[in-house]
């Protein structure tokens, strides 16, 4: 006898079957089985370099004529690029490209050129970063594993992006922004979440696997409530929030957006500039060097130098002094973006991340003192404002914020990062990342166009 209940029942299509739901779990242990060894060798190898860059930092300080090497020190990266890194001279563009067409692949020997040249670079003075370095390290022991385990294209993709994810959250300490900035620095405008999951193990792995090997990260907690109390504001679960005070956010996030422009352009013009004025490869980081050399004591200072994050000298401008009030020059910012770009520009190895950080921290200082707002916060907003405009990952930046400042001021952080990746415009560090949703009305754009294909068309339009 046939019950008519019974065949509606039978009828009814679930929304997840039995054989979806074995499907998901293959691919969360298969990556879990991938990816798991990935992040703990890209997180060994982070806190090496860790360890090693302020093992060099500290040697710079204790023998300042160290400086004075810098022209010879980039004769050497730049010898080691020429003879065994031509393939890999795009750096962090090369793997970004990789991924959204695969080719020949991403070279073994990225890493350990780019490991050495950071390291030269920071020895003798370099004004360089340590983002660019852990990215290209991740994305090339992504690609070695990738290699090992004979992976398809679509799963070296992804293999690619977690080896992103890894080496940014094991060096900034940072594994959910790693996670994210290593799916949205891929386009403008659009996630894909594909590999989301990838991303998420290898970057918490990285992380993991760098603090315990007891490496020094990054991290800055905002105890500027002091001077907020002092403000008649309305508090949101966690949140602070004052009117007068976004609103002086909103134009500081503005002028953040424009210095991301200005620190693009000038990052690319300074490259092309060396290399059609200078012929000779060797000569090009040597010139860069002694006008480094040259700027350091014309403004008598070495603050400009290294990685900038902090300093024996208890009077040097550093990121963290950026943090108190007095702690910046007017000019600070715009002195260590142009011992950036002229570093970066010469040939020498590094990354623009970390230097961000700083023009935007001391940035945000002087501006905190024009706009008589909280100095602490404004810092940090500086500080991660103009990383995701130059970067054009607004959501790996709302979440860097969080990880290193906490969520109590996050609609500040929130509205200053969302208006510096507006206000930023079609400009990036990376040209190889494609616009997928241009910013605002942008008409004309090419479609799946790249930043260095709209930068060349602008070139063109105006010659």
């Amino acid at each position: 006898m046939k019950i008519p209940f019974i065949r509606k029942v039978r009828s009814i299509t679930l929304p997840g079957s039995f054989r979806e739901q074995i499907s998901l779990w293959r691919f969360v242990l298969k990556w879990l089985a991938l990816v798991i060894p990935v992040g703990v060798v890209i997180g060994s190898a982070i806190a090496l370099f860790l360890w090693l860059l302020a093992l060099a930092t500290e040697t710079r300080e204790q023998h300042p004529s160290l400086l004075f090497f810098l022209p010879i020190g980039g004769i050497v990266v730049a010898l080691l690029y020429r003879y065994f890194g031509a393939s890999v001279e795009q750096g962090s563009d090369l793997i970004v490209d990789e991924i959204h067409k695969p080719g020949a692949g991403v070279p073994r020997r990225m890493a350990p050129l780019i490991f050495i040249g950071t390291l030269i670079s920071q020895l003798f003075g370099g004004s360089v970063g340590r983002e660019g370095p852990a990215v290209q390290m991740g994305g090339s022991i992504a690609s070695l594993f990738g290699h090992l385990f004979r992976l398809r294209p679509e799963d070296m993709r992804l293999m690619l992006m977690a080896g992103i994810a890894a080496g940014f959250g094991a060096v900034f300490g940072t594994p959910l922004a790693g996670a994210v900035f290593a799916i949205e620095v891929l386009s403008i405008g659009t996630l894909k979440y594909d590999g989301l999951l990838p991303c998420l193990i290898a970057s918490v792995v990285g992380d993991l696997t760098c603090r315990l090997w007891g490496t020094h990260q990054m991290r800055h907690i905002i105890t500027a409530s002091g001077a907020l109390k002092d403000l008649s504001n309305t508090a949101f679960g966690n949140f602070t929030f004052e009117w007068s005070l976004l609103g002086k956010v909103s134009i500081a996030a503005v002028i953040f957006g424009l210095v991301s422009i200005l620190f693009s352009e000038l990052t690319h013009g300074m490259h092309r500039l060396f290399k059609e004025s200078i012929k000779q490869f060797w000569l090009r980081p040597v010139v860069g060097g002694l006008i480094i050399i040259g700027l350091t004591y014309a403004l008598g200072t070495r603050d400009y130098l290294g990685l900038g994050i902090s300093s024996s000298n208890p009077q040097a401008i550093t990121i963290e002094s950026a943090f108190a009030q007095g702690g910046a020059a007017p000019l600070s910012w715009l002195w260590k973006l142009l011992f950036t770009v002229i570093t970066l520009g010469s040939g020498f190895k590094g990354g623009e991340v970390t230097p961000m950080f700083f023009i935007g921290a001391t940035l945000g200082n002087v501006l905190a003192g024009l706009l008589h707002a909280p100095v602490e916060l404004f810092a940090g907003l500086g500080l991660v404002a103009v990383f995701a405009g130059a970067t054009n990952t607004p959501l790996a930046g709302t979440l860097l914020s969080v990880e290193l400042f906490g969520s109590e001021y996050l609609v500040y952080f929130a509205a200053a990062i969302f208006l510096a990746y507006l206000f930023s415009g079609h400009s990036g560090v990376y040209l190889s990342q494609r616009i997928d949703t241009p910013k605002g009305s942008a008409p004309g754009m090419p479609p799946d166009a790249s930043l260095g294909t709209i930068r060349r068309l602008k070139k063109k339009d105006s010659t």
